[in-house]
């Protein structure tokens, strides 16, 4: 257990597990619990699981995952009949660095709603926020930030022309280089485009206020549909609250063929990069395929939330055992 933490901030998690509950059962809510261990994990190309054996007592014996994030299991939910649910959970990144923002296994907030615009979400946020910080205001690192809706809101288009100066839809490869990023003929869009983000984009994030960056390019979509209208676009918002990113939202993808192309697109994408390849959900596929309403679903980071909420320096100070320090990872 971290030592020299205040306690305050140890009761604060389970104090804000008892509000999260409150606001999501007062809007009919339904709280589910999915598998941490599951025979398929997610396929994002960057992302590395926790690889384990499922082992019966006569030895039978087959690969078996911690997840990444409960989403496939929460989709399987809606395809069963749910309309609205969430959960508060454990999900595991390996080859994660501990930082003050990450953490290897982290606890997450997750919730889904039928028949909504992926937009519904940004006003769930927001009013969530609100009761959380039990006002319109909150103070982290000497900074008061206003919570009041509506949150602003930037496209990733306009985010990357007002504060880096590029044109997501020039040749961002040229852009970067010119910008003196490293670009080899091995260096990927999707490579330059997170360098720009982190180094030039979200450092200038305002502080003050809330953010609700939207429309990520259709390359970043990861889970969510297109957008109609621009199918370069994806429907798809992070939230930001003191310039860091706590939340990650999308209209759901629920076309069965389209997933299934992405996820062997993904899959081929980790075996050219050298990543560890995994086995498609299946049964993820047969659910999207058996009919799911318009959704929208997101999940937000709880020890980030916290973190925010407590003017905690570092998401180390609001966990009760630390992997760095249960792993002794700087000495590792």
């Amino acid at each position: 257990m971290r030592e020299g933490a205040p306690a305050d901030r140890y009761r604060a998690r389970a104090d804000l597990y008892r509000r999260i509950r409150t606001v999501f059962e007062a809007r009919g809510f339904i709280e589910v619990e999915t598998p941490l261990l599951v025979p398929a994990p997610g396929m994002e190309p960057h992302l590395e699981v926790f690889e384990t054996r499922l082992t019966t007592e006569n030895g039978r014996s087959r690969r078996a995952f911690l997840t990444t994030s409960p989403e496939y299991q929460m989709k399987k939910l809606l395809a069963a009949g749910l309309p609205r649910i969430f959960q508060i959970g454990k999900a595991f990144r390996n080859r994660e660095e501990a930082s003050r923002l990450h953490n290897q296994e982290f606890t997450i907030l997750e919730w889904y709603r039928t028949t909504v615009d992926y937009h519904d979400l940004i006003r769930d946020c927001e009013d969530l926020l609100l009761a959380l910080a039990g006002g319109k205001h909150l103070t982290y690192g000497g900074q008061t930030i206003d919570l009041s809706p509506p949150w602003p809101r930037l496209t990733v288009a306009e985010a990357f022309h007002r504060h880096a100066g590029v044109d997501l839809d020039g040749d961002l490869l040229a852009q970067a280089r010119s910008r003196g990023y490293t670009v080899d003929e091995g260096t990927t869009w999707e490579q330059a485009f997170t360098q720009i983000l982190l180094t030039e984009v979200e450092p200038r994030f305002p502080r003050d206020r809330p953010l609700v960056l939207d429309e990520y390019p259709a390359s970043q979509a990861a889970l969510a549909r297109l957008k109609a209208d621009n199918p370069r676009r994806a429907e798809r918002f992070e939230v930001y609250v003191a310039g860091i990113e706590i939340a990650n939202a999308f209209g759901e993808l629920l076309d069965a063929t389209e997933q299934a192309r992405r996820l062997e697109q993904e899959r081929e994408e980790r075996q050219r990069s050298g990543r560890v390849p995994y086995d498609i959900d299946r049964d993820f596929i047969r659910a999207l395929a058996a009919g799911i309403p318009p959704s929208a679903g997101i999940a937000l980071g709880v020890d980030r939330l916290l973190m925010i909420l407590t003017d905690a320096p570092s998401i180390r100070d609001v966990l009760w055992f630390p992997a760095a320090e249960l792993f002794d990872l700087e000495e590792f």
